[in-house]
């Protein structure tokens, strides 16, 4: 019992100093809705760099990754870390200083969909609330994976019901992103992501000694069938209920399976959703210098290939110490936590298990704050009431933060769910919908907004059509949803645009504005 009081107390002096920075920033977020939702676009490349990596990663980092390799091996975890890192990269390199760019010659767009609906110059908004829809769903079903994450950690840490800690979880990060708004966010994921790392490499090197060594994991890994093989992956034997049968105190396997080209593809194309990913573009969008990008970008990097090395491994070093410990494929998430309470002195456990919360945190506020101001900001002010204060859009922010809140909890209270599977699906409804079309808006000048309308529909409805329907039949269709659907959005873009009309002279003009650097960025 003394052991979890002092883990409580090391998580609760972290909460405090995350509702802290709240509080701190609180004032400046409510000055107008610039503040609350993009900061005033002030941020420095190290806060924008791992405020942008910190959210994205989310609590799958410490418990998703992690989990996929203890249960089934390197070759899933890994072929679709080293996508992330390939996604990552590009995404720094490509996309960042031309869409920081372009969304000040866009009217000073401070949302995603205010960037799209301001790129093509609509008047009725169309390109606008078909955005914002599909971040309201798709975010709503992110936040839920952050929630399963906190319920999955407290009820493991404190023996309590899974749907109780989901509720007190999602309370806590409800309150704070109704507090903070995005600067805050942004400043307490730079804080997280910091934690995240430290946790990762403790827990790694701390696991290894536990196991004898680094050869002494390989070895393990290597009599596992499938375990330690980037073309073949392990089948752990499970019984009716998807338990994994054990034996004399083994964990039993079936013969390891084939891993293709077709699957090394649909790993890798974790890649591309990075192409989409609002709480991304947005840190590209508020860093105060376009010139602080390439900073950023090196930074990021770093964070990015450490951390995805150090998740990948622990599932494998934990696969050694508990071999017997998690006998389900959502079990198995909870690896880190097991390791962590394993080998540490409870108060430095709990600060690690801060780690955890520390990117459920990160990701969830990001989520939530975007798809209110979605909502608010470009349908409430830019579709049904135009002539709203940013008062009264800073209100029904708050309102829709609450029911946003309250269905994602909906979704998650099945305490069976597995955090690596929920992410994977919105990843691939926001790589589909919006990563064509980020890609032809900043780099095609013949896309318009019938192209991009239809780019935007076909994604995002190819990703449920495959996902819910193709990938039963099995074989090539079996394949992540989202490398089909970004292949098919990017289709229906350039044959809907070279088969209407051009766009405006206008349009063009900031197109090459863009393009040639004849934006002022504010340096």
């Amino acid at each position: 019992m003394n052991d979890t009081i002092q883990i409580l107390v090391a998580m609760v002096i972290y909460m405090t100093a995350v509702i802290s920075i709240g509080f701190l920033y609180a004032r400046r977020a409510n000055k107008n809705s610039e503040e609350y939702f993009l900061g005033g676009r002030s941020l420095g490349p190290w806060v924008t760099a791992m405020s942008a990596e910190a959210s994205d990663m989310s609590g799958w980092l410490l418990m998703g990754l992690p989990g996929v390799a203890y249960w089934c091996g390197l070759a899933d975890a890994a072929w679709t870390a080293i996508g992330l890192a390939v996604g990552t990269y590009l995404n720094w390199l490509i996309v960042s200083r031309r869409l920081r760019r372009y969304s000040i010659r866009a009217n000073n767009s401070i949302t995603l969909p205010e960037f799209f609906s301001n790129r093509f110059r609509e008047k009725n908004k169309l390109i606008m609330l078909i955005s914002a829809v599909f971040i309201l769903i798709f975010f709503t079903v992110y936040a839920a994976s952050c929630f399963v994450t906190c319920g999955k950690l407290f009820s493991t840490l404190f023996g309590t019901p899974y749907q109780l800690m989901l509720i007190i979880g999602a309370i806590f990060v409800l309150l704070y992103t109704i507090l903070g708004g995005f600067l805050a966010e942004s400043i307490s994921d730079f804080m997280q992501a910091i934690i995240m790392l430290i946790a990762l490499s403790v827990i790694v090197i701390i696991g290894t000694a536990q196991a004898g060594g680094l050869s002494k994991v390989v070895e393990n890994a290597r009599e596992i069938p499938g375990f330690f093989e980037f073309f073949g992956m392990a089948v752990p034997k499970v019984n009716a209920d998807g338990q994994q049968i054990v034996e004399a105190g083994k964990p039993l396997f079936n013969e390891p399976s084939d891993y293709s080209f077709l699957s090394i593809c649909s790993m890798l194309a974790w890649g591309l959703g990075y192409f989409g990913m609002p709480q991304v573009l947005l840190r590209f969008m508020a860093i105060r210098k376009e010139s602080e990008l390439k900073r950023s970008r090196r930074i990021a990097m770093v964070w990015v290939v450490i951390s995805l090395a150090v998740a990948v491994f622990i599932g494998m070093i934990g696969r050694q110490l508990f071999p017997t410990e998690h006998l389900t494929k959502s079990a198995a998430e909870n690896i880190f936590i097991t390791m962590s309470r394993a080998y540490l002195p409870p108060l430095l456990a709990g600060f690690v298990m801060a780690g955890i919360l520390a990117a459920t945190i990160s990701s969830s506020d990001s989520y939530l704050l975007i798809a209110a101001s979605a909502f608010s900001k470009n349908m409430f002010q830019g579709i049904f009431k135009k002539s709203a204060t940013d008062k009264q859009v800073m209100t029904v922010s708050r309102i829709t933060l609450l029911v946003l809140t309250l269905i994602g909890v909906i979704i998650a209270l099945d305490e069976n769910s597995v955090i690596f599977e929920i992410v994977s699906f919105a990843w691939a409804g926001f790589g589909a919908t919006f990563g064509p079309v980020m890609l032809f808006s900043l780099f095609w000048k013949r896309i318009n907004k019938p192209g991009a309308v239809a780019g935007m529909i076909s994604g995002a409805v190819m990703v449920f059509f495959w996902k819910l329907v193709l990938s039963r039949i099995g074989g090539v269709f079996a394949i992540y949803e989202l490398l089909p659907a970004f292949v098919f959005s990017s289709i229906c873009i350039v044959a809907v645009s070279l088969l209407t009309k051009a766009p405006s002279k206008e349009i063009e003009e900031d197109f090459e504005a863009v393009r040639t650097g004849a934006v002022d960025d504010g340096q």
